[in-house]
């Protein structure tokens, strides 16, 4: 074999080698990477809820950077300025007068959590049920309490009540004392999704655990953080995410903020 012919072969057996060894790490990966690489059984979230409560109410990261993470979410904004809504890679920010309004990526959170959304499971449901009913029978639905459950409702709802936050001016108050003068709005009869997450109790301090669900119109004009619904019929869509990443703000207001008590109640509070 003469010397061109022995570095083809040996060409040759490197991109073999290279390309089985590709094929090796996605299959070890699995199927939650995209063929970009991006890890889409993911849950990536900026800041704690401990942080958001105690007022840490600017953060340092864009919504165009929060999109490269997931296309589904929620969260809040800069100031607390609303509720924050990710649904089909739109983003949504429902202000104090309950309409949604159309995000800048050049807007700002403090607090937000985000996947891409893959449907695991796709349940139907034909009769009425109260908000605890449906959480109690997707709980019953669950294969581990030790995983990150997202979830997609979309259906008719025969009462949803929401609520959203005012923008906060600083020195900025806690979310506790915010919480208290909430504008609250009420839809009857209307169709629309609720979005959001179960996280299991071992995630409390840095985020919600348990339920925690936003809402938006089928319309995109209106909605807020739910705080209890009827529904009628609806279809429940189910994403179980097995990974966390979890990144700090680079801020004064973070670094100083002293999250050593235990703020169990006062998150309660809040949510309802």
């Amino acid at each position: 074999m003469n010397k061109n012919n022995c570095v083809l072969t040996v060409l040759i057996l490197l991109i073999m080698s290279i390309g089985m060894s590709g094929c090796v790490d996605e299959q070890a990966d699995g199927d939650a990477f995209s063929a970009t690489g991006i890890n889409r059984d993911l849950l990536f979230q900026t800041s704690t809820i401990d942080a958001l409560l105690e007022g840490v109410y600017d953060g340092d990261i864009t919504f165009e950077e929060m999109k490269e993470h997931g296309d589904f979410g929620i969260g809040t904004f800069n100031g607390l300025d609303g509720e924050m809504i990710a649904i089909d890679g739109d983003v949504y920010q429902i202000r104090a007068d309950g309409i949604a309004y159309t995000v800048n990526d050049s807007m700002m959170t403090p607090f937000a959590a985000v996947t891409y959304f893959d449907v695991d499971e796709d349940i139907v449901i034909n009769e009425s049920m109260s908000q605890q009913q449906l959480e109690e029978y997707l709980v019953s639905l669950m294969p581990s309490k030790n995983i990150i459950y997202a979830f997609r409702i979309d259906g008719t709802f025969d009462h949803m009540k929401t609520r959203s936050v005012p923008k906060q001016n600083k020195p900025y108050p806690r979310l506790v004392e915010v919480a208290k003068n909430q504008p609250t709005f009420e839809f009857n009869d209307t169709e629309g999704t609720v979005i959001g997450f179960w996280l299991p109790e071992y995630i409390d301090g840095i985020n919600v655990p348990g339920y925690h669900f936003h809402f938006i119109t089928e319309d995109r004009t209106a909605g807020g953080h739910v705080l209890e619904f009827d529904l009628r019929n609806a279809n429940v869509q189910i994403d179980q995410t097995y990974d966390f990443m979890l990144e700090l703000p680079r801020n004064d207001d973070f670094s100083s903020v002293d999250l050593t008590d235990n703020k169990q109640d006062e998150l309660k509070q809040v949510e309802k």
